[in-house]
């Protein structure tokens, strides 16, 4: 039985992390301003960690947690960059 359930909410939580994806990736295109962009952009890639960490749970792979970590860190260092850069015009000081 829980068995049966966990799968069932491992299923569903990446029906839902996939339409959340979407979501991201048209505020990424349709953002009407560059912040708008950036914080599709994070959303995105949170998403897709999160994703990530699901199908791993799914398979049992460790490989899926490692490249969840990987993403989450470039994308983080990769936000902050776009952040320097739309506050200040320049990333490095």
């Amino acid at each position: 039985m829980s068995t049966t359930l966990l799968g069932a909410a491992v299923i569903l939580a990446q029906i839902l992390l996939v339409l959340a994806m979407s979501f991201a990736l048209v505020r990424m295109m349709r953002g009407p301003r560059a912040q708008d962009r950036v914080l599709g952009l994070d959303t995105f890639y949170v998403n897709g960690m999160l994703l990530l960490v699901t199908i791993g749970v799914r398979t049992g792979s460790a490989l899926y947690f490692e490249a969840s970590l990987i993403i989450a860190l470039l994308g983080f260092a990769g936000t902050v960059a776009l952040s320097k850069f739309l506050m200040r015009g320049e990333v490095i000081e």
